[in-house]
């Protein structure tokens, strides 16, 4: 059965022709993202330990996770751990079928310390986490819906998605600017700096400024005269490097943790042990960091719903907003004559996954170019992405898509 596809006109300017834009990006080590993605590791690795035991995914959502920021004493030169952080993992999952299990918190355990020995040189997963599980068995009633089998399943929840395309200057920038102070060649020139790293982009007309928080490493810096002056070198390096990328702005001013102050010493520069705040500073949770875009845009229509660690087969909270994201994107660069889409899909609890309540884009068109011309094609993109959605599950079970 086909799903009736909605398709209007935007009544809206482009977002990269409103007078004013704010996008937020936060990095791998930043305490939400933390959550994010270690949640979305342990579901990955659930699907796959369900579909080894069972020949099937298993009911799942683990959604509901926080990072309790630890204590550490912090000096010129080093420092050590008070108190390490505590990873709480939360929600449901099924731990298996009638008397066959598979060993559920050995999985998510083992998943996050892998995922922080992996993506945050300095944490050491054994000794600076300690790791709280709070996964209970699931509802009788969700936990039937894996149990009907099919490649697609009905959704366990009613909600709803959204997904845009393309990306603006200022959020491409944004997003170019963090994977490069997260990258490789960065760290490996400056290696005093840690992964938990913030970038806030405002943009007024063609004025554009950032604000980018970088903790650096107690360890590498001597005193306050030797932060400062790695930190002039960060800063340049930044300027140099967003001077670079095509955005079409004036010179970006860009200020790099705003909050030193000189002549305070400790307490007036931003000095971690482990690279992240979460340390000591600060505490994280799922759903607080970058959306499926990867990125905060406030610009945009965003969806309520985290899409990390829910299930891959029935969830929609994670599943249309990827397809949402994927289906925007397509129909930017299939469509001629599409300046800018936003795609929405709704649910309702117990309809099968591939036929929302709910499908519907707004598109923004180029000059001489009428609403009539793109409809049918906008549609056969939605409905092909439809009929194709177990392929998208599957990846999504495989761990092919960022979600944050």
């Amino acid at each position: 059965m086909m799903t009736e596809v909605v398709v209007h006109e935007s009544p809206a300017l482009p977002v990269c022709e409103q007078g004013i834009e704010i996008v937020e990006r936060k990095g791998k080590g930043h305490p939400d993202t933390i959550c994010d993605a270690v949640a979305e590791r342990i579901s990955v690795d659930l699907s796959r330990a369900y579909a080894k035991a069972f020949g099937r995914i298993l009911h799942h959502n683990i959604d509901k996770g926080m990072l309790v920021a630890g204590q550490v004493e912090c000096r010129f030169g080093g420092g050590k751990v008070l108190e390490p952080m505590r990873l709480i993992i939360g929600d449901r999952a099924a731990a298996g079928i009638g008397g066959k299990t598979v060993p559920v918190d050995r999985i998510a355990v083992t998943a996050a310390r892998d995922w922080f020995r992996r993506n945050l040189r300095h944490v050491d997963p054994s000794r600076h986490v300690r790791y709280q599980v709070e996964l209970k068995p699931t509802s009788p009633e969700l936990g039937s819906i894996f149990e009907r089998g099919g490649e697609v399943l009905v959704s366990n929840d009613t909600s709803a998605a959204v997904g845009y395309a393309p990306f603006t200057p200022t959020e491409r920038l944004i997003l170019d600017v963090e994977q490069f102070l997260n990258g490789p060649l960065f760290k490996s020139e400056f290696p005093e700096t840690g992964e938990d790293v913030k970038v806030m982009a405002c943009r007024m007309g063609r004025d554009l400024s950032l604000t980018v928080a970088m903790p650096f490493l107690a360890r590498a810096v001597r005193s306050e005269a030797d932060y400062f002056q790695r930190k002039a070198d960060v800063l340049r390096a930044i300027e140099r490097h967003t001077s670079r990328q095509p955005h079409g702005f004036k010179p970006a001013r860009v200020a790099l943790n705003a909050l030193d102050r000189r002549g305070a010493g400790i307490e007036g520069i931003y000095l971690t042990l482990l690279g992240t705040s979460a340390e000591q500073g600060d505490s994280g949770q799922v759903g607080r960091g970058n959306r499926v875009s990867g990125m905060i845009a406030l610009n945009r229509p965003m969806s309520g719903e985290a899409a990390a660690g829910k299930n891959p087969v029935s969830h929609v909270g994670k599943i249309y907003n990827v397809l949402a994201q994927e289906l925007a994107n397509r129909i930017h660069h299939q469509v001629v004559g599409v300046r800018e889409v936003i795609v929405w899909l709704c649910s309702t609890i117990g309809q099968r996954i591939d036929r929302p309540a709910l499908a519907a884009a707004q598109v923004t068109l180029g000059p001489r170019v009428s609403l009539r011309r793109v409809q049918g094609a906008v549609r056969r993109v939605i409905q092909d992405g439809l009929d194709d959605l177990h392929t998208l599950c599957q990846g999504l079970a495989q761990g092919k898509y960022p979600v944050c």
